[in-house]
């Protein structure tokens, strides 16, 4: 398939190319990697995503944190 901008500002034009020699890569080839880092973009996760991965690597929150400090100072007392 091919896809086409027409009308594209001569100044992105400069840019793209200049980001193209950069990566020795042609201009057709920059703009493939552009648009499979884009597509391959994932969302952010939801902050009970996030919490949820962080508890599988075993970290806690601050306030879990200061409740096993209390818990393991008192243990010792």
């Amino acid at each position: 398939m091919n896809l086409s901008i027409k009308n594209t500002p001569e100044d992105l034009v400069r840019k793209l190319r200049t980001r193209a020699e950069r990566h020795h890569r042609s201009l057709q080839g920059e703009l493939m990697a552009i648009i499979e880092a884009a597509v391959a973009y994932e969302p952010e996760q939801s902050a009970s995503g996030v919490l949820s991965e962080i508890r599988t690597m075993g970290i806690f929150t601050p306030s879990e944190a200061t409740a096993m400090v209390r818990h393991d100072r008192d243990a010792r007392a």
